[in-house]
């Protein structure tokens, strides 16, 4: 990518060999660079009823001009309530942020402050705009790759009660840059302040400040985080990313997948597939067949695939345990059965996760004929986050109770007065 980057206007030729192919022509291309935008929303749409969808991969300049506009064409076209997917989002710039939290939150309102040692870095960032809906229900999507940016906006409407975020807990970046140039085209970023969103508490989840003995950092632990309070008085805390209000554990990627992903052959694969199909008459409509799968199995055993295997792994590292602490003679037999349970076994594995294989051969499938609103499309085909969503925003009754104070046991209820 270094290779094609370049000023604008300027020339270079690219070669291209076709892969999966025998013929070894080499085709030339002489491209002409051009600034790029790519579009900060890939995909939305309606996805149940009057539910409306609206994925954000980025808070690039005039994001929230193309968030606005999706938002009220979806609007436009019936939605009632409304899904935020900021899922891998690592964020970018925070007045874009602001201008999106804004579409659902009141002119004036402080999203955002920034505090510092030094008087330049603070700041105050405030709605500036009439909103566009101020009473829609809404829900968030996050995830351990939603970042910055993205948890101003989730955590705003949260700290706001405006929003049910869903998923996993963020990264948790709280910390603004400055960038200062240097001698030579060289540039030092420097942390300057921490960001701190309505409630009063700042997400940053690790204190560079406090190191390990060994120099390291890590994230700070929930033990020492401090409780702040949402509009409503509902507990939220600091010092560890954005906790959604409803947590949903997603699957790990199995460690096969990686190395297929790694070694393309899922890329290669999807790859031939467009050879072998033209078209593609609707992300709807596709689904990776048992025959489809059955040939990719075939690409992966003609390429003599390979992969490390944790258990292999940790089951070494026991036995060098046991041997050292003197436990291996007795525990002999135990570990030879265990290492026969574990024996290397690709069409074992191949079949045991084949459910997470063929999802990213779909999303690679899929991208090839539609790009990034297809991928996106794909992957809400079986989203657990994405269901849990729909589940309260068609409940109203639930929706409300999750973003209302909890009453306490010990406060008394109060009673309406009869009408006089």
């Amino acid at each position: 990518s270094e290779a094609l980057r370049g000023e604008p206007g300027t020339s270079f030729v690219l070669k291209v060999l076709r892969p999966l192919k025998n013929d070894s022509t080499v085709m030339e291309f002489k491209i002409t660079r051009k600034n790029i935008r790519t579009n900060p929303v890939p995909y939305y749409g309606m996805v149940k009823d009057s539910i409306g969808y609206l994925a954000l991969s980025s808070f690039t300049e005039n994001s929230a001009k193309d968030f606005k506009k999706a938002f009220i064409e979806l609007k436009q076209k019936g939605a009632k309530s409304l899904i935020i997917d900021l899922r891998d989002n690592g964020g970018g710039s925070l007045s874009e942020a602001v201008d999106i939290v804004n579409l659902y939150v009141p002119k004036g309102q402080e999203i955002v402050v920034t505090k510092g040692k030094v008087r330049q870095a603070q700041g105050s960032y405030k709605t500036q705009n009439e909103p566009v809906d101020t009473q829609i229900p809404l829900a968030v999507l996050v995830n351990g790759a939603t970042a910055s940016a993205s948890e101003i906006v989730s955590g705003s409407l949260q700290d706001l009660d405006r929003a049910v975020v869903i998923g996993s807990r963020t990264f948790g970046k709280g910390l603004v840059q400055t960038i200062r140039p240097l001698p030579y085209n060289g540039t030092l970023k420097v942390t300057t302040s921490k960001y701190y969103i309505p409630s009063g508490r700042c997400i940053q989840a690790i204190d560079y400040a406090k190191k390990n003995a060994d120099g390291s950092v890590a994230r700070t632990p929930d033990s020492l985080t401090t409780v702040f309070h949402t509009a409503a008085g509902r507990e939220v805390r600091d010092g560890g990313g954005i906790r959604p209000d409803i947590e949903v554990k997603g699957d790990k990627i199995p460690n096969i997948v990686f190395y297929l992903m790694n070694d393309d052959l899922i890329f290669d694969y999807a790859t031939q597939y467009c050879w072998d199909h033209p078209t593609l008459a609707s992300v709807d409509d596709f689904k990776l067949t048992d025959a489809d799968y059955e040939a990719f199995k075939k690409l992966v055993k003609s390429r003599n695939f390979t992969y490390d295997r944790q258990s292999e792994k940790m089951l070494k590292s026991l036995k060098e345990i046991a041997e050292f602490e003197g436990y291996m003679t007795e525990a002999a037999e135990e570990f030879k059965a265990l290492e026969k349970k574990l024996n290397h076994n690709l069409d074992r594995d191949l079949d045991y996760f084949a459910k997470p294989i063929k999802e990213y051969i779909s999303q690679e499938i899929v991208t090839r004929y539609f790009y990034q609103r297809g991928a996106a499309m794909e992957r809400l085909k079986d989203d657990t986050d994405l269901e849990e969503a729909i589940k309260v925003l068609q409940n109203p009754v639930r929706y409300r109770e999750i973003l209302s104070a909890p009453v306490k046991k010990d406060e008394p209820v109060k009673k309406e007065e009869p009408k006089k």
